[in-house]
């Protein structure tokens, strides 16, 4: 079943088009890979579709419902939880009241609402735990490591019990096995049914986890399918060659 899909979209940043006409579908249960060299418009894509952007032109579907126009704290219902490339946590709350805060985003508020702390409380520690930083969670998020965070960061994603979790590569800053260990959660999360979107250009990982890759270059979908099929083509390759010949 097609949970997600893009139709033409198209965006410009001064006369630039940072996503031009690109069209993808992203089934129920996948966990794909959307890769690309530095400015290929991965990160402007992953925008239009969770609604921080909206396109110039073309459409977002969710389920077949056309949700382009839809705001993003409503798209949050639906299911969509999104991740950014740097970390913005709020830096003198503990790692548990960083994602206490993204539940309670959830919850319909009046005058009249009862909070039950202690409960939230304990639904943010057993996420820390599951992302395996449950002994950190009292800490500040100021005196964590950066792995810590990315950890806490998705934590804090999947407390609005995401069906679709986008990631902006979440994988970034971290070293060989910060990287392996975050990857490997990725890949138990998406076990457990949550369908998730990978913005990465650690190419190792993203490779070894994804079971389908999109690959853009200059706003555009230049190959997408199995991992190796699509890392073994040529044009990939001069793609991500270029770009570095040129940084």
């Amino acid at each position: 079943m097609t949970l997600l899909e893009g139709r033409s979209l198209t965006i410009a940043f001064g006369g630039v088009h940072a996503v031009d006409g690109v069209s993808s579908e992203i089934q129920a249960g996948e966990l794909v890979g959307l890769i690309g060299p530095n400015g290929a418009g991965k990160t402007t894509l992953l925008r239009l579709l969770t609604g921080v952007l909206r396109p110039d032109s073309g459409r977002v579907l969710f389920e077949g419902r056309d949700i382009t126009r839809m705001p993003i704290h409503r798209r949050a219902r639906l299911g969509f939880a999104l991740t950014h490339q740097i970390v913005r946590p709020f830096r003198d709350m503990t790692l548990a009241e960083n994602v206490t805060i993204a539940a309670r985003s959830l919850a319909p508020w009046s005058a009249f609402t009862k909070v039950n702390i202690e409960k939230e409380r304990q639904r943010a520690l057993s996420l820390l735990s599951r992302l395996g930083i449950g002994d950190a969670a009292d800490k500040p998020a100021r005196s964590v490591p950066l792995g810590y965070l990315k950890r806490m960061q998705v934590a804090r994603a999947l407390a609005l019990e995401p069906r679709l979790l986008l990631l902006d590569e979440p994988l970034a800053g971290l070293n060989y096995a910060e990287a392996a260990r975050l990857a490997d959660l990725i890949v138990e999360l998406n076990a457990s049914g949550i369908t998730v979107v990978l913005v990465e250009h650690n190419l190792g990982e993203v490779t070894r986890i994804a079971r389908r890759l999109l690959v853009m270059h200059n706003g555009a979908i230049l190959a997408q399918g199995d991992p190796r099929a699509v890392m073994a083509r040529a044009d990939v390759r001069d793609a991500y060659l270029g770009a570095e010949a040129h940084a």
